[in-house]
């Protein structure tokens, strides 16, 4: 058997971030100085930000991160898609640390041996596994963390494949119960449309940014299914809207949109990015 290592290393560092640290670490806070957002009634549970590359993205993901500057949380679940295959519907990291270029960042198995727990008790599937996956979605949000937060954090890795509604619904109730009584952030990691014109583009998203607000998984899962709009983490968002809800969330503040061909220059292919908070307003 084949040894797995404590520390997952970065597949996308220098690729899809800045592999080194001090640039990385400078050009994140500059994406932070720079992100505007309105005063937000209420508390943060949670947050929505894209996975691109921090060229096209980062501006954007900022000003989600924005929402939670300078706050301490003892633990972080991230929830991502899988864009590659694997036959289970909901996945983990086997390892004990990310390593991301501005440090290693502690992946919590008592929480996670916790919530596989409740969700066989639920009646759904545990989090499988698995080592050396190449997966970006996950791990580009964990530099906006590490300098956007005020503390170090556990994490709570959390990689979906499925879009059925009653599994992500069962998952997001059960990270409400695991986390509750934490000091905990909601991360659901996710880009828009994908390669259409602009124009259209920018319909598909709004459609979706306005499932988003309505904090209702099925809505969000229901956009993708009749075509309306598109999210490849549409999943991610709607388990992590579910165990938001059951915290008390009852709002969604859409923070920023952009495109890629901000970047880029062209609007005849484009990828959709969008930034919110989900918050508990008394």
């Amino acid at each position: 058997m084949v040894k797995i290592a404590d520390v997952r290393p970065s597949p996308i560092a220098g690729r899809w971030y800045n592999g080194d640290p001090d640039q990385l670490a400078r050009q994140i806070d500059h994406y932070l100085f720079e992100a505007v957002i309105p005063p937000l009634s209420g508390k943060v549970l949670g947050v929505i930000a894209p996975h691109a590359g921090h060229r096209y993205s980062g501006k954007t993901a900022a000003h989600a991160f924005k929402a939670v500057e300078g706050q301490s949380f003892d633990l972080v679940v991230v929830a991502s898609p899988l864009h590659g295959y694997h036959p289970a519907p909901l996945l983990t990291s086997a390892h004990q640390r990310y390593a991301t270029p501005l440090g290693e960042v502690k992946v919590d198995h008592v929480v996670i041996d916790q919530l596989n727990l409740i969700l066989e008790q639920k009646g759904g599937v545990p989090l499988v596994p698995v080592a050396y996956d190449e997966e970006h979605s996950l791990e580009i949000e964990l530099p906006f963390l590490q300098r956007a937060l005020h503390d170090s954090f556990a994490l709570l890795p959390i990689m979906v494949r499925t879009l059925d509604l009653k599994l992500l619904q069962i998952l997001g109730s059960s990270l409400a119960e695991v986390v509750s009584a934490r000091a905990c952030l909601l991360v659901a990691s996710t880009d828009l449309s994908h390669f259409y014109q602009e124009d259209a583009a920018k319909i598909f998203d709004q459609e979706m940014l306005n499932r988003f607000e309505s904090l209702s998984p099925g809505e969000i899962l229901n956009a993708e299914k009749h075509g309306v709009g598109f999210a490849c983490g549409s999943g991610a968002v709607a388990a992590v809207v579910e165990a938001a809800c059951e915290l008390g969330a009852n709002h969604v503040e859409i923070l920023h949109y952009a495109t890629s061909a901000e970047e880029t220059g062209d609007t005849s292919s484009v990828v959709g990015y969008g930034a919110a908070a989900i918050l508990k307003r008394e």
